[in-house]
């Protein structure tokens, strides 16, 4: 049993509603525009400098993160301002984790070489090492609707799918070297589809026969980061380094993009889609970061706002279907919410 499990109790706080732009990404009018609030909440998280990130919201509405600097993961309850820590082996440098149907949390050793199951009711913790040294770096974890787990391997240049029933791990190595993969996500289809964040390109993986089709995008200094599937299939992605949110047809490998509000400085990282097929994203090259709300059916810009605790960077969001809000953690040791009102 992992005898260091923590409690620790933090009350909300920098609460903030902003409203919608009064004009689109392009400067025309926004008349007609979805005219609604959305309301931000961030809970400081006990354990300083911890950089808490990739919150993950679990069955029973539990917000799960991991600590990438202090090797632990969490769970915040959103109605009483609690925290409780379950502490990781030292190293494991955990990047990002998932939880699935039972409660338990897997997540990824991005510095130890594995993915790592914890069991919250006892604190125990099994490991399952990546069978190639190359993918020493599992990066981000999703699950399929089958219950498999894909995730990516940043440094390594490959992309995973792990079966946590068995404990197998297939490894599919990317073709262009040093692409870091980085962002991954499943359609609807269970197939998983990724971005190479140095490679300029869009990838995705058969599930059937892992075989992997790479789509170039359309500049080859776009630095595509997260990325998110729309329920027309279509793959939007953002670029970090140009300050443009993109979309990639995969039917005829055509992209299209967006240029945001905050130009070529922006910085656009975490993002996530709601049921609506509306994008939340966060511009990180802006002090503070900025959340931006985009709907997809108008190209236009919705609503944006200042994140409170100014935020440092918001690496990464996960959007709770069933309460309709996005979650996102941040570089200034905060855990967010944000709700449309």
């Amino acid at each position: 049993m992992n005898r260091w499990i923590r409690r620790s109790i933090a009350l909300a706080s920098l609460v903030i509603v902003f409203t919608p732009l009064p004009s689109g990404v392009d400067g025309t009018s926004a008349a007609g525009l979805i005219a609604q609030e959305v309301r931000i909440v961030e809970w400081r998280v006990p354990w300083e400098d911890s950089r808490p990130r990739d919150p993950y919201v679990a069955p029973d509405g539990m917000v799960w993160f991991v600590g990438q600097t202090a090797d632990y993961a969490a769970r915040l309850d959103p109605a009483d301002g609690s925290f409780e820590r379950f502490d990781l082996p030292p190293g494991t440098g955990p990047h990002n984790l998932v939880v699935d149907g039972a409660g338990i949390v897997w997540y990824a050793g991005n510095r130890a070489a594995h993915i790592g199951r914890l069991d919250p009711e006892t604190g125990d913790i099994e490991q399952f090492p990546m069978p190639d040294e190359r993918a020493a770096d599992p990066h981000t974890l999703v699950f399929d609707g089958r219950g498999q787990i894909w995730f990516t391997v940043q440094h390594g240049t490959m992309v995973g799918r792990f079966d946590p029933a068995t404990g197998r791990v297939d490894l599919v190595p990317v073709p262009t070297a040093d692409s870091r993969p980085y962002g991954i996500v499943v359609d609807d289809d269970d197939r998983p589809w990724f971005v190479e964040f140095a490679g300029a390109k869009v990838a995705t993986v058969d599930p059937v026969t892992l075989e992997l089709r790479e789509y170039a995008l359309s500049r080859p200094e776009t630095r595509p980061r997260r990325l998110v599937v729309t329920s027309d299939g279509a793959i939007w992605y953002v670029d970090y380094a140009g300050g443009y949110l993109g979309r990639l047809d995969p039917e005829t490998g055509s992209v299209r993009e967006v240029p945001l509000p905050g130009g070529e400085g922006s910085r656009p990282y975490g993002m996530a889609v709601d049921g609506d097929d509306r994008i939340w994203l966060v511009e990180t090259g802006t002090r503070p970061n900025r959340l931006l709300l985009f709907d997809t059916t108008t190209s236009q810009v919705i609503a944006r706002s200042e994140i409170p605790s100014g935020a440092g960077s918001v690496r990464h969001m996960y959007y709770d279907s069933e309460r309709r809000e996005v979650w996102f953690g941040t570089d200034a040791n905060t855990v967010g919410r944000g709700r449309l009102q």
